[in-house]
């Protein structure tokens, strides 16, 4: 493959790093800067997502469940309908139904409350789930605290035997809330080759060197639009995987921290980033190199 053209183009957009694979070979790389690790962002977002449909896998929660059940200790005094409808299913599509977005990162320094599981099921809903995008990591978190309480161990430690160390990603951190519970909104370091080899596993449907680490049909499901329309992106969501042109699907982190899944064309296209621009940064990916694939 030849980058000549898009390494034009993303030069002063700021990426850092960019891998291509089709067919499970690369086919592209080039390195502005050194692989090192870095904030993977919201990008993070998709890795609660595998460990979410792990954990529904392994029968310690349900995405029907309702999160009034789910997160009994920690509702507030009066409980809403909105929040007496909203299923751990909400948590995962950017539709919850709450008024505005929180736990955002120039939020986090500065919140009072340290229960951040608390504060955010008392927050209030403007519409019923699945009604309303809104991009809002309280649904994200809860899902991976969610997880968290189920296995009794970090997001962190509980995905490192299922994918991390299969993938061969080792011993990595990810950022916490002020209880020390992994924050699965955001915050996970990891270098381009990890994400990428992560997009790779979701391009293969979960299965890695001929073992299943995520279910297949989650993964389907999670490369499908679900929850409501999202008027800012026609392309729409699924579980905490954004959709884009040519019915690809992306893990994408502020920045533009991405792995592209690239199903019709069996390819991947991954990158970190410190671009401000992303609709300039994706209009050269789609016209750079997904004519190459």
């Amino acid at each position: 493959m030849d980058l000549t053209r898009f390494v034009e183009r993303a030069t002063p957009l700021r990426v850092l790093n960019v891998l291509v694979s089709q067919n499970g070979e690369l086919i592209g790389k080039y390195d502005w800067e050194g692989d090192i690790r870095r904030n993977a962002y919201s990008a993070s977002k998709s890795f609660t997502s595998a460990a979410v449909g792990i954990a529904q896998k392994e029968g310690l929660l349900s995405i029907d469940e309702k999160l009034v059940d789910a997160f009994k200790e920690d509702l507030p005094d009066i409980v809403s309908p909105e929040l007496e409808a909203a299923t751990v299913r909400d948590l995962l599509t950017m539709s919850l139904g709450q008024e505005h977005p929180h736990l955002m990162g120039e939020q986090r320094p500065h919140y009072p409350e340290t229960d951040w599981v608390k504060l955010s099921l008392s927050l209030p809903f403007t519409s019923m789930p699945g009604e309303t995008f809104l991009y809002n990591n309280v649904g994200p978190y809860l899902a991976g605290i969610l997880v968290q309480r189920r296995a009794g161990q970090s997001l962190t430690a509980y995905l490192e035997p299922r994918l991390f160390t299969p993938l061969g990603i080792r011993h990595t951190v990810w950022e916490e809330d002020p209880l020390g519970c992994t924050f699965g909104a955001g915050g996970l370091f990891i270098c381009t080759e990890e994400l990428h080899r992560f997009g790779q596993l979701y391009l293969q449907e979960g299965n890695w060197n001929g073992k299943q680490l995520i279910p297949a049909e989650w993964v389907r499901e999670s490369l499908s639009i679900q929850g409501a329309a999202n008027p800012h992106n026609p392309y729409g969501y699924g579980y905490l995987f954004w959709g884009g042109p040519e019915g690809t699907f992306r893990a994408d982190g502020k920045y533009c921290q991405l792995s592209i899944i690239c199903r019709d064309k069996n390819a991947v296209i991954s990158m970190m980033s410190e671009c401000r621009d992303e609709g300039t940064l994706m209009k050269a990916i789609f016209e750079e190199i997904w004519p190459q694939l």
